[in-house]
């Protein structure tokens, strides 16, 4: 195997209560990267496509991850080689749906796979953690374990890093509306509080095990009364512009719950079925279509694979 071509989905994270532990990966929105054995035994970006990133492995999100995975498997396995990466972006950054999860997921998943695969998943996610660094400040895995693990995932600890994957509901699918504008995960970061009330702290805390409950038993009346966030959507959601307004009309069309995708600017919702998700972004297409600002939206089935080779090139 001399190149790897891979599929990288986009995400969703926090799930409205589920801040830094939860997230899902979607189907039908991606970016791909191409990776190759080279001479050179380094790792090195030479192609981005479709955003304005930078080429240098240390200001990179793929090129961080990557060089984490590098400087670790020189310590576990004898190759003689380096890596050439190409990423082409079809997740917008800063849209809220993991655009920097997909591009460190996808380098550690495609430079595993050149090497023979020494890593387990959850290795994996530990060293795309570290690319996530770059974007946000802090490793958090509630995009990228998604995205490497595929259906909804919940992140139960960070020391050490403990990831369960759970399974989606066959029926449910996921409406994605991505205002065009940014929202750093810095900036949506900084807008939080350090203390909480004890009673949000529980009300949060059933919620997360609703949710949990309701996806295990294929329960979405109780996925619904569960998707419910008391601490960090009233203090983000004004950065996002007529938010309220998009939620309200996804509820009333009959979502299962919506909210902030991520740090936004997206919003999503969760929906029953193929034919209740069409009638729900349409309804939040035609709320939009009122403001000023370009977006797109999108219709999705909950991945269940997460990461995935679209081709090989061997010798």
């Amino acid at each position: 195997m001399t190149s790897i071509k891979i599929f990288c989905p986009a995400t969703i994270a926090n799930l409205n209560c589920g801040f830094d532990v939860l997230g899902l990966c979607l189907e039908s929105i991606g970016d791909e990267i191409i990776i190759r054995k080279s001479v050179n035994k380094c790792v090195k970006i030479t192609n981005i496509v479709g955003a304005n990133l930078p080429f240098e492995i240390e200001n990179n999100v793929a090129g961080v991850a990557a060089l984490a995975i590098f400087e670790e498997a020189n310590k576990r396995v004898a190759f003689e080689h380096g890596f050439e990466i190409e990423i082409f972006k079809k997740i917008k950054a800063g849209s809220g749906i993991g655009s920097s999860s997909a591009s460190a997921a996808g380098a550690v998943f495609g430079i595993n796979e050149l090497l023979g695969k020494p890593f387990s998943k959850i290795e994996l996610v530990k060293f795309a953690m570290k690319g996530e660094v770059v974007a946000s400040g802090s490793e958090h895995a509630d995009n990228v374990a998604p995205c490497l693990l595929g259906g909804f995932t919940l992140v139960r600890g960070y020391n050490p890093l403990d990831v369960i994957k759970i399974e989606s509901p066959s029926e449910l699918y996921a409406v994605v509306l991505h205002p065009h504008i940014e929202v750093k995960t810095a900036d949506a970061r900084s807008v939080l509080q350090p203390m909480i009330s004890l009673q949000n702290a529980i009300i949060q805390t059933g919620n997360i095990g609703g949710l949990v409950a309701g996806l295990f038993m294929s329960d979405y009346e109780l996925i619904s009364r569960s998707l419910h966030d008391v601490i960090i959507e009233p203090l983000r959601k004004h950065l996002i512009p007529n938010f309220d307004e998009v939620k309200d009309v996804a509820l009333k069309n009959g979502a299962l719950g919506a909210g902030i995708s991520g740090a936004g600017p997206s919003i999503f919702a969760l929906c029953k079925g193929k034919e209740s998700a069409q009638k729900i972004a349409l309804s939040m297409e035609n709320m939009y279509q009122n403001t000023e600002i370009n977006f797109d939206i999108h219709i999705s089935k909950i991945n269940p694979k997460g990461v995935e080779v679209i081709s090989i090139n061997e010798l």
